[in-house]
């Protein structure tokens, strides 16, 4: 199977996981990205049961609107039974790193609402160490020259992603050649510097279940 087939195989996975605990109060928590759009596709084969989502991105709300699935502020609801979203990087304890597609806040904002994070990915995303990947930071956009200088301070290459404001109105510093032994520790030492919103390192709360897309098929992982 290619990537895309990877991915969609892992989407279906994840409804089968948790359409049999679906109730008429279930809300369900949805991601943001290719994986996540996948995800959102295979939902909507079953939009009846689905009675209350919310989105980690405007772009997600609008393709689940688009596809007549209910969505919701998060304010306006008071829990969220699962939330499925793909990743960037993910490591064997299911720490992840995510943001690829500029929505890292709003996807930590869900997670930690939720009771249940289902992470979806295909078998290129499980790492040994994180951080080939690039590690995204939303930024408030005056801090970015101090951000930055932090960020070399820490060990990390940053780069400006020029041209991209995210849902919040933030800028994106993206840290390159970053490898991350101790992700908890780093997302708290970034997270710690001033103008940072928030960075996409999901280690203090990682994914609570990994549906893994393999050539052998979906592999379901618990963190180690």
């Amino acid at each position: 199977m290619d990537q895309n087939e990877l991915k969609q195989a892992v989407a279906r996975a994840a409804l089968d996981y948790i359409r049999p605990k679906l109730d008429n109060d279930s809300v369900v928590g949805i991601g943001t990205g290719s994986t996540a759009n996948c995800f959102i596709d295979a939902l909507a084969t079953v939009k009846g049961q689905i009675n209350a989502t919310v989105a980690s991105s405007e772009a997600s709300a609008e393709r689940l609107a688009t596809l007549g699935i209910p969505v919701y502020e998060l304010n306006s609801v008071d829990r969220v039974d699962f939330y499925v979203d793909g990743a960037d990087e993910a490591n064997s304890a299911l720490q992840l790193i995510k943001g690829g597609g500029a929505a890292l806040t709003r996807e930590k904002i869900v997670t930690a609402v939720a009771t249940e994070f289902i992470c979806i990915a295909d078998a290129s995303k499980l790492v040994d160490t994180l951080g080939e990947f690039p590690l995204p930071v939303e930024v408030i956009p005056m801090a970015r020259g101090h951000v930055a200088r932090e960020l070399v301070k820490l060990g990390g290459d940053p780069v400006y992603r020029d041209g991209v404001i995210t849902d919040n109105g933030n800028i994106i510093i993206d840290v390159y050649r970053f490898p991350i032994p101790q992700p908890a520790v780093t997302e708290q030492a970034i997270n710690a510097i001033t103008g940072v919103v928030t960075n996409g390192l999901f280690a203090l709360k990682g994914a609570d279940i990994l549906l893994l897309g393999t050539t052998d098929g979906v592999q379901t992982l618990y963190p180690r």
